[in-house]
């Protein structure tokens, strides 16, 4: 088939938060088509590539992505016009340059990411297969362990809970299917926990469409979430990680974060970090601090050995800031989320430049999703140990678990990968 690109458009959709998102089709002469889009998450690091939008107040209260639309129409799909599909980094270069600034901010980071998963999606098609195959090259072996994100930190009704994600780990399932009725049944379970903690008071829906946190304590909702997986029945079959955001409570101006109801210094994030993962079985814990608290990160990497410290807005898949977090030994490992660098090919540079070092990387859609999010296919080409799905509620979430029940399916032989090797709290 001819894979060279004969036309390239593009359109303003929605994301599943009802904001504004670019949508690009890529057309090749032999007939096959490649659809890619540029989800963004509610909380964006200040290093990721930039998003580009109007900033009209009166249309969409300035989120609308029309520029972006005209960008794809006007000068990246007639640049691209006879590149070959299947050649991802010439095209992905080749938008870098014409782009020609640090964080794609001239075209925009969400206009070349949507154009690039939409090349990667037609290579795929071109071949008649599933982009995760496409990418990994073979069938899978290996299908990574979905997480859940069950309850939602940040601002609930009157409670500021200063951690963002409370993660659900279904350890101890012995295939995918499994995981997945865990997590299932940990989430439904959790609603009639935090009732009762809460007297009675329906719980409230978070922001990523987990159940809002109830509590400003960390601790207590680990309690909660404990309880409602002894009470599934899943004793010992279990574990939890953190994905704290800290940058969304650091204050620059006092050098210091919220805990506790009061300000506190990065010492305290540690210290109370650390006390959690003395208490409960905690996988990882993601951007306990501030994306430009490299200190604070290395120094938390010498004091808690009983989980692997990841950075999210620390890295925002960008290889140089990997090298410099490798270099102060400040993480174990990173969030893969490939619009924040803006291409296909660098968010893989950098994965495979982790691997090298023995560092893991987490593959994560936004909480500004879409259903046909292109980072399920990434998580399953990977083959890694782990995957962040969302919570079991809302299509686009539902449609990253359900990729991993497919692909499990028609693979046949493939198991669900060995977590053993990322415990340290035992």
């Amino acid at each position: 088939m001819n894979t060279t690109i004969k036309k390239i458009t593009a359109r303003q959709i929605l994301d599943c938060k009802t904001r504004p998102m670019l949508e690009v089709d890529v057309y090749t002469e032999g007939g096959a088509v490649g659809r890619g889009s540029a989800p963004t998450g509610t909380s964006v690091g200040m290093y990721e590539a930039f998003v580009l939008r109007d900033n009209d107040p009166l249309d969409y209260k300035g989120m609308s992505v029309h520029t972006a639309v005209k960008n794809v129409q006007e000068i990246i799909g007639p640049a691209l016009i006879g590149m070959d599909v299947e050649d991802q980094e010439a095209i992905d270069q080749k938008m870098i340059e014409m782009d020609g600034t640090p964080n794609k901010s001239k075209l925009g980071g969400n206009t070349i990411y949507s154009v690039s998963v939409a090349c990667l999606r037609a290579a795929a098609a071109a071949k008649q297969m599933p982009v995760y195959r496409h990418l990994a090259g073979e069938n899978l072996k290996i299908i990574p362990l979905p997480t859940f994100n069950v309850v939602n930190g940040g601002h609930n009704g009157e409670i500021i809970q200063p951690f963002n994600e409370f993660i659900f780990v279904p350890i101890g399932a012995s295939c995918v299917e499994e995981a997945v009725s865990m997590g299932v049944s940990v989430f439904q379970e959790l609603k009639t926990v935090i009732r009762a903690y809460l007297g009675g008071a329906e719980p409230l829906v978070g922001g990523s469409y987990g159940w809002g946190a109830p509590s400003e304590e960390p601790q207590v909702v680990l309690e909660l979430m404990s309880q409602a997986a002894e009470q599934c029945g899943f004793a010992g079959k279990y574990a939890f990680a953190l994905d704290c955001a800290s940058s969304e409570m650091y204050e620059e101006e006092t050098n210091t974060y919220w805990l506790h109801g009061q300000r506190v210094p990065n010492t305290e994030i540690i210290s109370c970090v650390k006390a959690l993962t003395e208490k409960f079985p905690l996988v990882f814990v993601e951007d306990m601090l501030g994306e430009n608290d490299w200190e604070g990160f290395a120094q938390a990497h010498r004091e808690i050995t009983r989980t692997n410290l990841i950075g999210d807005d620390l890295i925002v898949t960008n290889l140089e800031r990997l090298e410099h977090a490798i270099s102060l030994n400040a993480i174990d490992g990173f969030i893969l989320k490939p619009n924040q660098v803006g291409t296909i090919s660098e968010a893989l540079k950098t994965y495979h430049y982790a691997k090298s070092k023995g560092l893991m990387a987490i593959p994560s859609g936004r909480a500004g999703g879409a259903v046909d999010d292109v980072v399920a296919d990434i998580a399953l080409a990977l083959q890694g140990p782990i995957s962040k799905n969302g919570a079991p509620r809302s299509g686009e979430r539902l449609n990253k678990i359900n990729s991993l029940l497919r692909a499990a399916d028609v693979n046949e032989g493939s198991r669900l990968a060995d977590f053993s090797s990322l415990i340290r709290y035992q």
